[in-house]
């Protein structure tokens, strides 16, 4: 069994912020269950692309409001609390965030915490140790 809290995360490798963003990594790929599980937080105002060409993202916005905008076809979605999202094909997007954005997120293969966004907002396939 595996119990942690998010405060026991903060300000150690598992808490990893980018410019507008932060992500609590929760669970990894080192864990061996198979996915990562996430707490991100994207601040109001901020507008975010992101490409996951080697993962699929289940996200469930817990708090905050923005739109999701599908990159592949250009429809945009409204997104509040209790709003969820499957990137289940690779689907590139962007987020635009109204209000500060607080989201839990889940990603299959999982990640390992080393990984960071590239120029195109793709994690990498990185294997676990």
């Amino acid at each position: 069994m595996i119990v942690r809290t998010t405060s026991e995360i903060t300000g150690t490798d598992r808490d990893v912020a980018e410019a507008g963003w932060r992500s609590k990594r929760i669970v990894l790929g080192g864990d061996g269950v198979g996915f990562s599980f996430h707490e991100t937080t994207i601040e109001a105002g901020t507008e975010h692309e992101f490409h996951y060409r080697n993962h699929v993202e289940a996200v469930w916005l817990v708090e905050g409001d923005g739109t999701l905008e599908d990159l592949d076809n250009g429809v945009t979605y409204d997104l509040g609390p209790g709003s969820m999202y499957l990137l289940n094909g690779h689907e590139k997007h962007r987020l635009r965030t109204r209000t500060r954005m607080r989201m839990l997120c889940v990603f299959n293969p999982p990640v390992t915490g080393k990984e960071v966004h590239d120029e195109n907002g793709v994690y990498p396939l990185v294997a676990v140790d």
